[in-house]
């Protein structure tokens, strides 16, 4: 039987003008990700802040210096509507990659803040 879940991955940007490393490992019974979502704690430090490269299965998905603000939803979009569609990846190795660089920008201060990424996934269930 398939089942459509959300998985959460946090990235704590804990220093300024950095770019931080994570791989998170998938679950063994995920078989496919239709999409994925970038958000935040402090939302406005993402949008002018964030940028970053992921990868699935080693495969590059968003380049280096994707902007933050190009993946993330506002209150007014249905919450069916909110994922970025990735069509129905395979998760190969079950790994995702991502390198999140916090750069410096006129608007908006510095302050740790942590970034999320929900993948909305497909799970075979037993």
């Amino acid at each position: 039987m398939l089942k459509r879940i959300k998985k959460r991955f946090d990235i704590t940007v804990n220093f300024p003008e950095r770019t931080f490393t994570s791989t998170f490992e998938l679950d063994k019974n995920v078989s496919a990700i239709h999409g994925l979502l970038v958000t935040s704690d402090k939302d406005d430090l993402l949008y002018y802040r964030g940028s970053q490269r992921i990868e699935i299965n080693r495969e590059e998905i968003f380049p280096e210096k994707y902007e933050s603000k190009l993946l993330m939803s506002g209150l007014g979009v249905a919450p069916d509507e909110r994922f970025y569609s990735l069509g129905k990846l395979e998760p190969g190795n079950y790994k995702v990659k991502v390198d999140f660089t916090d750069t410096s920008h006129i608007t908006v201060d510095f302050e740790i803040y942590r970034v999320s990424l929900y993948l909305d996934c497909e799970i075979t269930e037993i």
